[in-house]
Formats: structure tokens, C-alpha cells, sequence
């Protein structure tokens, strides 16, 4: 029996808000993005982000913390949902491998 699009599509989806449920730190209030490495070319990314963005994420990091540290959890209702969580940082650390990539083969050329 072949499987619809829309239940492809619907299990799928119900997947993916499972997987991210399960991660667990959006029981912390946490985006995708603030929970990335921070290497060398995420760093350079965070430079790049508006000021009002970083205060964002600092508090969202900050309350995280203070909520492992007591050993709980926000409410439910203000868990971040996977409808809500914007990667607000993975589209400049992308940019930024793109222009580091660039730059290391304009030297080798050059």
C-alpha cells in the first residue's frame, strides 16, 4: 500500500518534532543556534550579528544555565517550539566558510 504525500510529509514532520523535543534544550528556552560549536568561524559570525540579536541570545544562554544549575525547567509553555526556533546564525557562519573558501583559493591562484 503506498504511502500519500501528506502522510510522508505528516510523519516527517512529527519526526522532526520528536528528534527536536528530545534534544532537550529547548526546555531551557534554547534556539538551535545557540547551542552551535563555537569555533573560529562561528565566532566571526556572532561579530556580524545586530547587537539586539546578541543580547537575545546571551539572555536565552544565560537563563539556560541558571536553569541547569537549579536542576529544572522552564514551563512547558515557554519551551521552544520547532515552529518558533529561527536560525538566526547559521546563514552568516555559512557565509562566512563561503568567503573563508574564497579567500583561501584567491591566495592559492595568486
Amino acid at each position: 500500500m503506498a504511502v500519500s504525500f501528506v502522510q510522508k510529509r505528516f510523519m516527517s514532520s512529527a519526526l522532526q518534532k520528536w528528534a527536536y523535543n528530545l534534544s532537550g534544550f529547548n526546555k531551557y528556552g534554547l534556539w538551535r543556534d545557540d547551542i552551535l560549536y563555537e569555533n573560529e568561524d562561528v565566532a566571526e559570525a556572532l561579530k556580524r550579528l545586530p547587537e539586539k540579536i546578541k543580547d537575545e541570545r546571551n539572555y536565552r544562554i544565560l537563563r539556560a544555565v541558571q536553569l541547569s544549575l537549579t536542576h529544572s525547567y522552564l514551563p512547558k509553555e515557554k519551551w521552544t517550539k520547532l515552529e518558533e526556533d529561527k536560525l538566526y546564525l547559521t546563514p552568516i557562519v555559512e557565509q562566512v566558510i563561503k568567503e573563508k573558501e574564497e579567500r583561501e583559493e584567491w591566495n592559492k591562484n595568486y
